[in-house]
């Protein structure tokens, strides 16, 4: 009777809707990190001066990122009012085409609406995709479900780096499209969560995004759910989307390579990923994973900035440690889904990760206000800081959610 029950657990885990997310995820982080691998060679083609690389790269991460604040939103409020399928149909298509056209953009203006359009698209991706695999899997192994979907969603950065290190630029954006467009045939297989098809039969509210301000205890939790994952979007957006210039300044023997540094970070992420949501299944507890990773976030972040070895391999190595230690993505969205109902789930779920990613608007011009007065490692380190310390007070007060039951609603 036990074989067969984990035999169906397993079936359960593995099941399309899973793989499916899982592959939706690893097309979106492609996209998603490709401007960040192709940053420096794709604003040269287009002609910008060298010593403005830093800062119309910076520019256009705040454009793509603007667009995942838009696209988190919507996306959010049709998931939970149209459901997760439309979410996930809807989205793929429209930063699939956003990035095959981004490989025939001629000036940054061009650049920078694509970049725009193709975050609305790629906001979409992650908050539906845990929310899917959330509702379809029994509470016992749902944790491993969404660390599935992550850790092989994030190896997505890996290829990336891979094609663009292999194509040009505008070739690596026409294959992510291509790859997005492929697997849009692919979910025609998947089914809806049977738990919004039941809110759905009931005279509920649903899709309420300002809702979630009308209630301070709804808003806390919201706010808190925010603050647990910035300092994973700290790590990804300054530290190794600008690992050349960190390099430079550390004075690393080679010129660092940020697509290189991008893919280290991801594998690491992978890992950290998997290996959190299988910590958080047997410590039965989602709060205390998170804990322990943040702690290795600091101290990561800590050993990046103060390293001395000037040594290209040990960089890249650190860029990978920096990775595992915020391999708690699908953890932390994980709990935002587990934190609200099934009629607010995919709009929190949706929105949070791209509240976070959209942080980044925030802690760049931060880092170059810092820069300005005390220097790069200075003012990283003092940004990095304060995200650890916000992430840290705002887990101390969260509901554990590992054996909680999804199945129910919020009420306005």
């Amino acid at each position: 009777m036990k074989y067969t029950s984990e035999n169906s657990s397993l079936k359960k885990l593995f099941s399309i809707p899973v793989i499916v997310a899982a592959l939706g995820y690893f097309v979106d982080i492609y996209d998603l990190l490709l401007f960040s691998i192709v940053r420096v060679p794709s604003l040269k083609a287009l002609h910008v001066p060298s010593y403005l690389l830093l800062e119309k790269g910076i520019y256009l991460i705040n454009v793509q990122m603007a667009g995942m604040l838009i696209g988190g939103i919507l996306w959010g409020i049709i998931g939970d009012k149209k459901g997760r399928l439309t979410v996930l149909f809807g989205s793929i298509l429209l930063y699939s085409v956003a990035n095959i056209a981004n490989g025939f953009v001629t000036t940054v203006d061009q650049y920078a609406m694509l970049r725009l359009i193709a975050g609305i698209g790629l906001a979409g991706e992650l908050g539906a995709g845990i929310t899917l695999v959330a509702e379809i899997l029994p509470k016992e192994i749902r944790g491993y479900g969404t660390s599935i979907v992550a850790s092989v969603g994030v190896l997505g950065a890996v290829l990336a780096y891979l094609v663009a290190d292999t194509f040009d630029w505008q070739v690596a954006y026409i294959i992510g499209g291509v790859l997005g467009l492929a697997l849009l045939v692919l979910r025609f297989n998947v089914f809806e969560s049977g738990m919004f098809s039941h809110v759905k039969e009931k005279k509920v509210s649903r899709g309420n995004f300002l809702s979630l301000f009308t209630s301070r205890t709804k808003l806390v939790k919201y706010v808190r759910c925010i603050m647990i994952g910035l300092p994973i979007w700290f790590v990804i957006g300054i530290l190794l989307t600008f690992s050349p210039e960190f390099g430079k300044v550390l004075g690393i023997s080679v010129p660092v390579l940020a697509g290189k540094a991008v893919m280290f970070g991801y594998i690491g992420l992978s890992l950290g990923d998997l290996s959190s949501g299988i910590l958080s299944q047997y410590f039965k507890s989602r709060k205390k994973v998170v804990l322990i990773f943040l702690l290795l976030t600091s101290l990561f972040i800590a050993l990046f900035l103060l390293q001395s070895s000037k040594n290209a391999a040990i960089f890249y190595g650190l860029c990978l440690f920096l990775g595992f230690s915020i391999g708690f993505w699908a953890l932390f969205v994980t709990i935002s889904a587990e934190q609200f109902g099934t009629n607010l789930r995919a709009t929190v779920a949706t929105t949070v990760p791209n509240f976070v990613r959209g942080s980044v608007n925030i802690f760049t011009p931060l880092f170059l206000l810092g820069k300005s007065y005390w220097g790069v490692l200075p003012a990283a380190g003092a940004v990095g800081c304060l995200t650890i310390a916000v992430a840290i007070i705002a887990l101390w007060g969260m509901e554990e959610t590992f054996d909680k039951d999804l199945d129910y609603f919020e009420t306005t």
